[in-house]
């Protein structure tokens, strides 16, 4: 659940006015999204195109690194080049973006992790071998499902064998760290058949697994067949059992789960999709990407079109800008702290939003949230407690209450 792009007020009706002086602080992180799919699945809400020979791809990289030569972090801690399918581009344009993103950040001496999500029928072993090579040391592979039914209900462009093969490339191109995207709780499928599939995907070792409950996002397609009744979704007690056994099953698997949908070993957290949970700052670059800075938070157009030629006519790309008050910061900093298992620190959410109220109101919150057995608190740190993770979403959400926000808009 990364803010890594269409978060905030996509449709650009507050324009930017106090996000162009802001700059980066040295060690930031850096997201970079490639917009390209083969095609798009039927879940995702994610701005990403479906792409083809004749799509320029080459003037979008070279957008996106004329955008980093601006606004890119110098020596950013993680990046994070998600999308989309950045393993859609070409081994040279792939290149190019490494190669000139280095020139511009420093990024190979001062990342503690640098990621590149791929899905299945675009990893080959020149690509894996290509990324290694340019400083990348963990691959995130989309492969969603293993099931054919599924995978065809999502539109997604591979079959599950091609999906094995590619967690086969990334290990045999030197990744250590690779992890696994899956999707469970789909209509029609069993819980026995999904814990076959789980067994069949921890059999690879992967180092880290999301694992996210099938969500019927606004305007996809999927969401068009639950509304005209063409598909129904899992009864809610199913889907719970789903969410529950899941967990156990990875812990058992030795993946402990460090947010509600991310299982790793040990060492191996996501520490970019951390920073995030954390409520940190961070640059976004290339169409659809979200940046937070300070208490501003801004991004760019979900238009290829629209952001190439702001950043092709040295505009200032972003299209849309929103700074949070400092009681909007609080909840929003237990909003998304509390999906984690650290949970959130009281004195610190205070100092990270900024916030000098007293009393605090986001504690009282977390108080009468204890009282009904939602969180618990463990050395000074409030988290959910196992009556509150099923509920997570609405518990957290309780927190942007505080005050107005767009988030919770």
């Amino acid at each position: 659940m990364a803010p890594r792009s269409d978060s905030g007020n996509p449709d650009g009706d507050c324009p930017p006015v106090d996000a162009p002086a802001l700059q980066a602080p040295r060690g930031t992180p850096l997201y970079v999204h490639i917009p390209f799919c083969l095609r798009k699945c039927t879940y995702c809400d994610f701005f990403s195109v479906a792409a083809d020979a004749s799509t320029d791809t080459e003037a979008t990289v070279a957008a996106i690194l004329a955008e980093a030569r601006r606004r890119a972090p110098a020596a950013p801690r993680t990046v994070f080049v998600g999308g989309g399918t950045p393993t859609f581009l070409s081994e040279a344009e792939l290149e190019h973006l490494f190669e000139t993103l280095e020139s511009h950040t420093g990024f190979r001496s001062s990342a503690r992790e640098v990621t590149v999500e791929c899905n299945p029928e675009s990893l080959t072993a020149a690509k894996a071998r290509l990324l290694r090579e340019l400083g990348v040391g963990r691959l995130s592979i989309g492969l969603q499902s293993l099931d054919p039914r599924i995978l065809s209900l999502f539109d997604r462009p591979h079959t599950p064998e091609q999906g094995l093969a590619a967690y086969r490339i990334a290990r045999e191109a030197g990744f250590e760290d690779v992890s696994v995207d899956l999707i469970y709780a789909v209509p029609g499928q069993s819980l026995d058949a999904w814990l076959a599939e789980l067994d069949s995907v921890l059999d690879l070792s992967p180092s880290h697994l999301s694992a996210y409950s099938l969500a019927f996002e606004e305007g996809t397609a999927l969401t068009h067949e639950l509304e005209t009744g063409r598909l129904e979704p899992l009864d809610e007690d199913l889907a719970l059992d789903f969410f529950l056994e899941t967990r156990a099953h990875l812990a058992a698997r030795g993946l402990s789960p460090y947010e509600v949908s991310n299982f790793a070993t040990p060492d191996h957290q996501c520490a970019h999709n951390v920073n995030y949970w954390r409520n940190g700052e961070y640059v976004g670059l290339g169409p659809g990407a979200v940046s937070k800075l300070g208490a501003t938070r801004f991004g760019n157009p979900r238009s290829v079109s629209r952001w190439r030629r702001s950043v092709e006519t040295d505009s200032f790309p972003a299209s849309w800008e929103e700074t949070p008050t400092a009681l909007q910061r609080l909840g929003e900093t237990w909003w998304l702290g509390l999906r984690t298992s650290e949970g959130v620190e009281p004195s610190r959410a205070l100092e990270r939003s900024g916030c000098a109220l007293d009393p605090d109101p986001a504690l009282r919150e977390a108080r009468e949230l204890e009282s009904q057995g939602l969180l618990v608190r463990r050395g000074g740190s409030f988290s959910l407690s196992p009556r509150g993770l099923p509920l997570a979403d609405a518990v957290s959400r309780r927190f942007l209450q505080l005050a107005p926000s767009s988030v919770d808009a």
